[in-house]
């Protein structure tokens, strides 16, 4: 039996690959190319030895999925395709609510009539909104402020609604905190169309000398530096999240839900800093003005995923920096 990896392409989707593999898992990876690129698939291959079957397609197109589902003796879908873009989203909200929900509605659609009913869904820290006390508990009220984050809310109540008519189903929510790094060999990593959305693809922009310089967001926040604070986790912990996520929905029918993140919180210029330090090399960067809707402290309370998965995210921010550049400069 395999495991469906949906969007297996993208910069969590192949992390995660490697880790199932690595572990002896079996996969079969679906992706668009939306936002990957196809030699992230060879590097896969590189870095772990081994082979696996791969569809290009989209997940919005039911014969496709069909076929991959009568092709393939499917056990559990981890589910990362989507778009992903906060900004984006609400530039181009019709495109998320079509590709994000309805292409988990054809997925889910697909997977019953296969009897496939255990699911891991990509979800995000996005769902609380600007919460009013840090840490985040998952049992903290939800409030979106984005298309984006509205789609993987309206997804999380879907998996829900889905199990509460079939209590067959396993159900796996990881909410998502700022996942950065990149695997230790530099083969693969978080490698944006355009122009990046997140900060630290940002920061290796200007390392390598793409991007001027880093616009810091305001620095006059009620923080020990005055910019913003996240709590940032190795792609790599976070890929591992998934393989404890997918024993839980082995062992046990139901809908659980997870915080993936470090529990601790660390600047802007927190991170610009320990880049800096770990890699000998200078970031240029000015303040500007504060963006519109973001919050001050933003990071998680990882507890409940420590005490029912026995997951916890071991690997520290320079290592984090550290393997960020190493994959920058073998991919210039």
């Amino acid at each position: 039996m395999a495991i469906l990896v949906t969007g297996g392409a993208g910069y969590i989707g192949s992390h995660t690959s490697v880790e199932l593999l690595e572990c002896g898992e079996d996969i079969v990876i679906v992706d668009n190319f939306s936002n990957s690129s196809p030699e992230v698939l060879e590097k896969i291959k590189e870095i772990t030895g081994k082979d696996f079957k791969f569809y290009e397609a989209d997940i919005l197109d039911k014969e496709s999925m069909d076929k991959i589902f009568k092709e393939n003796d499917i056990e559990a879908v981890i589910h990362f395709a989507g778009f992903k873009a906060v900004g984006e989203s609400v530039q181009k909200p019709i495109q998320y609510y079509t590709n994000n929900i309805s292409g988990t509605l054809v997925l889910l659609d697909v997977m019953k009539k296969y009897n496939c009913k255990k699911i891991i869904f990509s979800s995000t820290a996005t769902v609380y909104g600007s919460p009013k006390i840090v840490p985040v508990k998952e049992d903290f009220e939800l409030h979106t402020e984005s298309p984006y984050a509205t789609t993987k809310l309206m997804i999380e109540k879907i998996l829900q609604d889905v199990y509460t008519s079939d209590n067959d189903f396993s159900v796996v929510v990881l909410r998502y905190f700022n996942p950065i790094g990149a695997h230790k060999t530099g083969l693969i990593g978080e490698k944006p169309n355009g122009i990046p959305n997140n900060l630290m693809p940002y920061i290796t922009q200007v390392a390598a000398g793409i991007r001027e310089q880093l616009n810091v967001f305001g620095n006059d926040y009620d923080t020990p530096d005055g910019t913003g604070v996240r709590d940032y986790i190795h792609v790599v912990d976070l890929s591992l999240g998934h393989l404890k996520a997918l024993e839980k929905a082995r062992k046990e029918k139901g809908v659980n839900i997870y915080n993936l993140g470090t529990g601790i919180g660390y600047s802007v210029l927190d991170i610009v800093k320990a880049f800096e330090k770990v890699n000998n090399i200078e970031i240029k960067y000015v303040i500007t003005d504060r963006r519109p809707g973001d919050v001050a402290m933003y990071y998680a309370d990882p507890q409940k995923a420590k005490e029912e998965l026995g997951w916890i995210a071991t690997r520290d921010i320079d290592e984090m920096c550290k393997d960020s550049w190493n994959f920058t400069k073998k991919n210039m």
